[in-house]
């Protein structure tokens, strides 16, 4: 097991498997506290932070407010009545242009295989918004409901995180573990489009004073899915 740790908050980016790329302190201190901002807006409307629950019956400890599509384990809908009752809601433009712009940046990087069209092309339409309390993990899991294999694209807000990079055949090793700190960018796609990939430890109390965040961790992942 590797821990990567980015050297200064705004070191360039790092290939940490093919096509999976990690670029420390991508968003401004600006940029974060108007996210943050936009989350209030988000959690405070009709579709609140809601845990989902798993096929087995356990619930997961993340906390999560959808847009584009609704998401339950493990499919997408827009089905009002699946989620409160509630349409979901709307995935904003910003968003998409933000997406493209990180999906430049990323594989901006020689030698990165993304396996994609052009940033300019890439075209998000649902993201997960996650946060994450001081004992909130994720297990090893794919992002593999989507009808896409575009990139995911991943932002980080708040307190750092251990984030476990796999393979795409296992849950075990090999795997890499990146702390994740507020203001990254992490995207994957290409070869490992398909990677487990997981939380297992958020840092509590390691939220910069000037990210928007007192406490916990946002989490905004922007995926491709393929339906119409």
């Amino acid at each position: 097991m590797e821990l990567v740790q980015p050297e200064t908050h705004d070191a360039g980016p790092r290939l940490v498997a093919p096509g999976a790329v990690h670029v420390p302190g991508w968003l401004t201190e600006e940029q974060q506290r108007w996210i943050v901002a936009r989350f209030a807006d988000w959690t405070q409307g009709p579709v609140p932070l809601r845990a989902a629950t798993l096929p087995g019956g356990h619930q997961m400890s993340v906390r999560t407010v959808c847009l584009g599509w609704h998401w339950q384990p493990y499919k997408y809908t827009r089905e009002a009545t699946d989620v409160n009752g509630r349409p979901v809601l709307d995935f904003p433009d910003w968003m998409v242009r933000l997406g493209r712009k990180a999906v430049a940046a990323a594989y901006s990087t020689d030698g990165v295989e993304n396996g994609s069209a052009p940033a300019e092309a890439y075209a998000p339409d649902a993201a997960l918004v996650n946060f994450y309390d001081d004992g909130a993990a994720m297990g090893m899991h794919q992002d593999k409901d989507e009808r896409s294999d575009a990139p995911v694209v991943s932002l980080s807000i708040g307190d750092s995180c251990i984030f476990r990079f796999g393979n795409t055949k296992t849950r075990t090793k090999p795997y890499t573990d990146v702390e994740l700190r507020s203001g990254d960018l992490f995207v994957f796609g290409g070869p490992s489009r398909f990677a487990y990939h997981g939380i297992p430890k958020v840092l509590p109390g390691t939220a910069p004073a000037d990210c928007g965040l007192t406490h916990g961790r946002i989490n905004i992942t922007m995926r491709v899915t393929g339906l119409s």
